[in-house]
């Protein structure tokens, strides 16, 4: 199960050492419910190697607007707490492996 990221942990989540992907989503967005089962599996799939959690947007406001989040589902991922590549809108669970894979 992916991590529940908010404006309060997004700090902590990211010191940890670990690379970090992050799905932003809303209950209401149509593409999110269909992102969000892949997001879940990513996450048991390289709970070892890689933090992964959503966060909605819906319930925080300052993580979405420093990322300039304007569309959902959007995934960014992190590395050495920078964001070094993006998804914008539903993809394929092999297209976000290929990307988990680049931060390894």
């Amino acid at each position: 199960m992916a991590l529940e990221i908010t404006d309060s942990n997004v700090k902590e989540v990211l010191e940890k050492g670990k690379p970090v992907v992050i799905d932003f989503w809303a209950p209401w967005c149509g593409p999110c419910k269909m992102v969000g089962p892949i997001i879940d599996e990513l996450a048991e799939e390289y709970k070892d190697q890689v933090i992964i959690g959503k966060c909605n947007v819906d319930d925080n406001n300052e993580l979405p607007a420093e990322h300039s989040i304007r569309n959902i589902p959007t995934i960014l991922f992190f590395k050495d707490g920078k964001v070094v590549d993006k998804q914008v809108g539903a993809a394929q669970k092999s297209a976000l492996e290929e990307k988990i894979k680049g931060l390894l």
